[in-house]
């Protein structure tokens, strides 16, 4: 029970932050849903008007069973909540399941209590007059058929002068068990109140406070058995529900569950009966219901802020403290803002003196480093960093996936290696302002210095499966979090896996080169950062992220010379005003596979190009022959003709060679 510790830390850290309304947590014994209707009346309980309302997220009175609710008879939440609760005359509208008289007690209850509120009594002043549904009917917000029917489909044509009505839209479908025809349930919308009254600015009673602390007080008075909780060590009111809807508001998996009077979900652990609970407290670890509701609320509130999902998976990362920390899952360009560029004091020599297979390191180095130093001076460095992910296998259970307790110190250290040691040069596009249009603006393409996040990690590895196997698409996060985290290597399969999909640039269609060109920086991060963390520290290396004009390693000077190639072959294509794939791209397979042989059939045909540049760009053919007789002098006799199957570090001599040239003005010019 680590984890709900340091919530429970995290709640009372946050809640003495200065934070803003729509920042704070939610207060316990309160929960959050969606509301649909909006109910105005005011202090007697007289209707004024209602509304719909879309994409709104409020934070209701809830008991500690109706937190958490489920089964056929779910228990009321006190205030706002669905039709099928709040509306007296839900039957006499062809309603099914009405469960009016348990939520008419709960809140009578609330208002003949010493912690009554004013607005509350407003609205059982108004509830008990069984006009609810008839209201929102006369209002058009609810719609009913000829024979005074609530609707479960909306029958007319839609058009643009006739849409269909907003409340089918927002609510969610069900399925019919007997005819498995799709309907809208209308008694499933939930109604949240306003009370307008003389001299209160704040009618909404989802946002007055006053009214959340009057429920909260009354809710304590229902506690339930006392015993100890392992949590706080105290002698306190135990919980026997623990909440849900911790990823969004219609989320009933749990992250807690001890039943096993009924159900028998934990057979053969514990033996519990009611009358053995009743003299000697229950088997299970005893969790306090205020412990709990802020642990839960606490997670709650750090996943809807700084949660990463994939798909049902979330990852939370989070201070306990409740400052601020770099996400884990994020890239270097999203931390720093913009593209990586050479420090002022490098940018202002003369170009033909700038080693960009250092100086664009070295500058990327600095600035990350300058950007977790303002996370350093924030954060102590034994103040205490957890990570945690979270996922379900079904609808009703979630588990923890994922757990680690860092120090600050430790958990920078570890955020710095991987953006340090994974970092390459990556596609992105980027819109600038178009001085000739306001309305359109220049799309550019930029490759700044980054690490790719997990996401596209997975899709240059396993695009085409992705899109039908969530199973993979999860599991691959489960792997490489580890690798950020916990500074693990990096697992070989999936790096293979990227620099295979890379080195075969025919299986992108034409007009996807430009994420053949993604996946290719990917795969160079991903083999760059798998042999800076090699297990074998004797088969580790580095490699700079720019080129590098003396490295003589065989598969490097085959990328080399696939990027001169392919060069010389798009130039001349160019001139002819031609448009088609490049040889060198072609055949790029088959070079990775057979490097000499292949080598050899696109030295041959590229003499008609370079027959072609000669009278045109010779000049430029002139530099690029003394490329090819540099690295060709660079090989040693026997790899150049040997067929081993290149590695991923041709990719590296490839790409580098190509950023070269993008990182000079001219191609004419003599370095």
């Amino acid at each position: 029970m680590s984890w709900m510790a340091k919530l429970y830390e995290t709640y009372e850290a946050v809640m003495a932050l200065d934070l803003s309304d729509e920042a704070k947590l939610t207060p316990i014994s309160h929960t959050l849903q969606n509301a649909h209707i909006n109910i105005v009346i005011d202090g007697e309980g007289n209707f004024r008007r209602a509304s719909v309302i879309e994409k709104t997220q409020i934070i209701l009175p809830a008991t500690e069973k109706s937190a958490g609710r489920s089964g056929k008879t779910p228990p009321p939440h006190p205030l706002a909540d669905k039709l099928q609760y709040v509306a007296k005359d839900y039957p006499d509208f062809g309603g099914e399941n009405s469960f009016y008289s348990e939520y008419h007690t709960l809140l009578a209850t609330w208002c003949e209590s010493e912690f009554a509120h004013p607005k509350a009594q407003s609205v059982l002043k108004y509830i008990d007059k069984g006009e609810v549904i008839a209201d929102l009917v006369t209002e058009n917000i609810l719609h009913v058929d000829e024979n005074n029917r609530l609707r479960k489909k909306w029958p007319f044509e839609v058009t643009t002068e006739k849409p269909q009505p907003i409340i089918f839209k927002l609510l969610p479908k069900k399925e019919d068990k007997k005819t498995k025809e799709k309907y809208t349930d209308q008694g499933s919308a939930l109604v949240c109140w306003s009370v307008e009254k003389n001299g209160d600015p704040n009618s909404n009673t989802w946002t007055d406070q006053s009214l959340q602390q009057s429920w909260t007080n009354f809710d304590a008075l229902a506690e339930g058995s006392k015993g100890l909780c392992f949590i706080s060590g105290k002698e306190q009111a135990l919980a026997s529900n623990h909440p849900a809807k911790l990823r969004h508001t219609g989320d009933k998996a749990k992250l807690v569950s001890a039943n096993d009077i009924s159900g028998f979900t934990f057979r053969g652990r514990f033996t519990d009966t009611k009358k053995s609970i009743a003299a000697n407290g229950s088997q299970p670890v005893g969790i306090s219901l205020e412990v709990t509701q802020k642990s839960h609320n606490a997670l709650r509130w750090l996943i809807s802020r700084q949660g990463y999902r994939n798909g049902d998976q979330v990852y939370v990362a989070w201070a306990v403290s409740g400052k601020a920390i770099p996400e884990p899952l994020t890239d270097s360009w999203a931390m720093l803002g913009d593209e990586i560029t050479l420090r002022p004091e490098i940018a202002q020599e003369p170009e033909h003196q700038i080693d960009h297979a250092v100086d664009l390191g070295e500058s990327f180095a600095h600035s990350f480093n300058n950007y977790l130093a303002g996370y350093r001076a924030k954060l102590e460095p034994n103040e205490q960093i957890v990570v945690m992910g979270l996922d379900s296998a079904t609808p009703g259970r979630m588990g923890i996936i994922y757990y680690r307790e860092l120090l600050a110190s430790e958990f920078l250290d570890r955020i710095h290696d991987w953006h340090t040691q994974f970092a390459w040069p990556q596609r992105h596009t980027k819109e600038y302002p178009n001085p000739k249009s306001k309305k359109k603006s220049i799309r550019k393409t930029i490759w700044p210095v980054s690490t790719p996040v997990p996401r596209v990690i997975a899709e240059a590895a396993y695009c085409d499966i992705l899109k039908s196997n969530n199973t993979l698409k999860k599991s691959l996060l489960e792997r490489i979090l580890p690798c950020i985290v916990d500074g693990r290597p990096f697992p070989r399969d999936v790096m293979i896996a990227a620099v295979r999909r890379a080195s075969n640039r025919t299986a992108y269609k034409t007009d996807k080169q430009w994420l053949w060109e993604g996946h290719l920086g990917v795969a160079c991060a991903l083999f760059k950062g798998f042999y800076m963390r090699h297990p074998d520290q004797t088969k580790r290396r580095k490699y700079t992220m720019a080129l590098e004009e003396d490295r003589k390693s065989r598969d490097y000077l085959y990328g080399r010379l696939l990027a001169i190639a392919e060069r010389i072959e798009e130039v001349a294509l160019n001139v002819g005003g031609e448009s088609r794939p490049t040889t060198a791209a072609r055949l790029m397979q088959r070079f990775a596979d057979r490097p000499f042989s292949t080598w050899r059939n696109i030295e041959l045909g590229l003499q008609p190009y370079m027959q072609r540049l000669q009278g045109k760009r010779a000049s430029f053919l002139a530099n690029r022959k003394k490329d090819l007789d540099a690295v060709f002098a660079a090989f040693l006799p026997d790899d150049l003709t040997s067929e081993k199957p290149l590695s991923g570090e041709f990719l590296l001599g490839y790409h580098c060679q190509k950023q070269y040239w993008r990182n000079t003005k001219s191609d004419n010019n003599e370095n």
